[in-house]
C-alpha cells in the first residue's frame, strides 16, 4: 500500500526515531524531556507526559516500540477510518491520551522521589496492540517471531506478566505504563465503537463464538 493511507503512523514513527535520536545524543534534551514525577509534581511541568513518550533508553528499545507501532498503527489507523470510528482524529487521540494514562499510575507512585525517571512509548503501543485485539480477537501473533498464539491469549497472557513484573519491581522497565497502556488501549476502543459504531459489537461477538486459541 502506498505511505500515504498511513500518514498519522508514519508520523508518530519519524517524531519517535528524531527525538529518541536527539534524547539519546543530548543529555540536556533527555533531562528536560524525560518522565520526571518529582518535577512534574513539584515543578508543573506537565509536558512530561508527552515528551518522554517520544524517547527511549537505547536503540534496541526504539526498534521494537516503532518495530510494533508500524505495524499495528497501520492497522488502527486504517480500522478507524474505514469503520467510520473518528478516523485519524480518534487515533491520534488515543495514542496520545495512552501516553498520559500509562504513565499516571507511576507519577502517582513517584512523586515524592526525585532519584525516579522513566521513558519510552511503550504504554501508547501497548494501547494501540490492544486496540487492535479488540477487531480481531482470534488472529494470529507470532510471539518473538517463532510462537504462535492468538491476539486474545496473547493479550491475556502479556496482563498477567505485567502484573507479576509490576509487583517484582527487579528490572528497569515500567511494567505499570504497560499494563495501563494495554488497559487503556482496549477500553477505548470498545466504548469509541460504543458510541460512534455499536452495531460492531455483533460482528466481534460472532468472531468469539469460533475460538482458535492459536490463531487463524
Amino acid at each position: 500500500m502506498s505511505e500515504i493511507l498511513f500518514p498519522a503512523t508514519y508520523g508518530l514513527v519519524a517524531a519517535n526515531v528524531i527525538i529518541s535520536l536527539a534524547g539519546l545524543n543530548s543529555r540536556q534534551v533527555m533531562q528536560h524531556a524525560v518522565m520526571w514525577p518529582y518535577g512534574v509534581h513539584n515543578r508543573k511541568e506537565y509536558y512530561r507526559f508527552i515528551t518522554s513518550g517520544f524517547l527511549h533508553a537505547d536503540l534496541i528499545h526504539l526498534f521494537f516500540n516503532m518495530f510494533t507501532l508500524f505495524f499495528f498503527g497501520r492497522n488502527i489507523e486504517v480500522l478507524f477510518t474505514m469503520l467510520g470510528l473518528g478516523g485519524r482524529a480518534s487515533y491520534l487521540l488515543l495514542y496520545f491520551s495512552a501516553l498520559i494514562i500509562s504513565d499516571l499510575p507511576s507519577y502517582f507512585k513517584h512523586r515524592e522521589h526525585p532519584e525516579y525517571h522513566s521513558l519510552g512509548a511503550s504504554g501508547a503501543v501497548s494501547a494501540i496492540v490492544f486496540a487492535s485485539i479488540v477487531f480481531s480477537p482470534w488472529q494470529a501473533i507470532y510471539l518473538y517471531g517463532a510462537i504462535k498464539l492468538s491476539a486474545l491469549l496473547f493479550a491475556i497472557l502479556y496482563i498477567v506478566y505485567c502484573v507479576y513484573m509490576g509487583k517484582k519491581a527487579q528490572d528497569n522497565v515500567n511494567h505499570d505504563a504497560h499494563l495501563w497502556g494495554a488497559c487503556f488501549g482496549f477500553t477505548f476502543t470498545l466504548i469509541l465503537i460504543g458510541i460512534l459504531k455499536p452495531e460492531l459489537y455483533y460482528a466481534i461477538l460472532e468472531q468469539l463464538k469460533n475460538p482458535s486459541f492459536f490463531g487463524y
